[in-house]
């Protein structure tokens, strides 16, 4: 039985009851019939006819008095009892009880629809929000259920899901462990299982972790959870290259105006930067032409300035303006380097490079990459460049 069914009946039950109480009278009628008032005008009369004549056979009053007495109280009894009988002014008993019932029923359902009906009422209890404590009690509730049936692996992978969205890694590597072998054929609980794993693991995707990655992407090489965790574990143990590779296939399958596109790009850029590797010539914006590329040197004053860990950043800037379009970090290593710029390094994937006629071009060397320079920074001057350019040629040789 729905909300609304176990509404409407008792509603209806109880409108039964209200009609019934208020229609009794017209419903069951009383057994003996009812006096009206000519009939108790003419009793009357008639108590007073019969005083009178005692009196006037008594001799307390004259026949004169007797006989006028009598025709005045014989013209009042006639007046009242012409009257219509009250009875008869009530009108039909059937015809009263019919219009309350229509007057009661109207009612009641103008009411009901003016002022709201039990759907939408039913919706805006829905609509309250499930607090963290509500949530945590059904997980309890539901982990207590599945150990009265320890077979169900299904329920045990839905109980794992339950305590990761909980953050509760722990109880949800182990009840994945119990889900068996449900897990085995699904690529998207295998990845889960494997990023609680490593999350226990302070980060490391050594063993099992990377086992049940590798399972997951042979079972669905194009997974989004899998190809992500594949490409973090190479990038934890260095292999930025690979993580690079791994984390372009993963940004082929995301909107590129999205949130998630926008911090893959930026792993992406950090990879290359950690890894010293220049972009690709397989990106669009390569392909196109819609890059600068070129060469960044360093004048033989500041040489002995640049340190080990120091960060590289090429700068591209709309002319005139102070916000990035791209950004290209990378370690700084022997010089001269090589650089490209393209639209997989944009700071915003609707404001792309390629959309420049453009740019205003610098480079900044860091101690910590940070993008506000800082004093001690090691700077070029900017250039404006032509998108597409190649063969650029920056020179890193002044101080901030």
């Amino acid at each position: 039985m729905n909300l609304v069914t176990s509404f409407l009946i008792p509603a209806f039950l109880l409108l039964v009851l209200v009609l019934l109480l208020l229609l009794r009278p017209f419903i069951f009628p009383a057994k003996s019939k009812a006096t009206s008032r000519r009939q108790m005008n003419a009793t009357i009369y008639r108590e007073e006819l019969d005083k009178l004549e005692v009196e006037h056979q008594s001799g307390a009053i004259t026949s004169t008095d007797y006989e006028i007495a009598h025709a005045e109280m014989r013209q009042r009894l006639f007046q009242d009892t012409i009257e219509e009988d009250d009875r008869e002014v009530a009108g039909s008993t059937k015809k009263t009880a019919i219009g309350l019932c229509l007057f009661i029923v109207l009612l009641s359902s103008a009411l009901y629809f003016s002022l709201g009906d039990v759907v939408r009422v039913a919706q805006k209890n829905s609509e309250k929000p499930v607090t963290q404590e509500g949530v945590e009690k059904m997980v309890a509730e539901f982990a207590i259920k599945m150990e009265k049936d320890p077979t169900n692996l299904k329920g045990w992978a839905m109980l794992a899901r339950s305590y990761r969205i909980l953050g509760r890694n722990e109880d949800a590597a182990k009840a994945y462990a119990r889900a068996g072998n449900f897990i085995d054929s699904d690529p998207q609980l295998l990845a889960d299982y494997a990023d609680v794993l490593a999350s226990n693991a302070n980060g490391s995707f050594t063993g099992k972790p990377m086992q049940l990655i590798n399972q997951a992407l042979k079972l669905d090489p194009n997974n989004l959870m899998a190809l992500w965790l594949a490409g973090t574990a190479s990038y934890n143990s260095g292999n930025y290259k690979v993580a690079v590779q791994t984390w372009e296939k993963l940004a082929k399958q995301i909107p590129s105006d999205t949130d998630e596109a926008r911090a893959i790009q930026g792993s992406i850029a950090e990879a290359r930067s950690k890894g010293g590797l220049a972009t690709t010539a397989t990106t669009l914006a390569a392909s196109s032409g819609k890059e600068i590329s070129g060469k960044i040197e360093i004048s033989a004053e500041l040489k002995s300035k640049i340190k080990p860990g120091d960060i590289v950043m090429v700068i591209a800037r709309k002319p005139g303006e102070r916000m990035p379009v791209a950004v290209l970090k990378m370690p700084a290593s022997n010089f001269p380097m090589s650089f490209a710029l393209n639209d997989a390094l944009a700071m915003n994937p609707s404001a792309p490079l390629s959309q420049l006629s453009e740019a205003s071009i610098e480079v900044r060397i860091s101690k910590t990459g940070m993008a506000k320079p800082e004093a001690g920074d090691l700077i070029s001057l900017a250039q404006t460049i032509k998108v597409g350019a190649n063969n650029v040629r920056l020179l890193v040789d002044q101080v901030r």
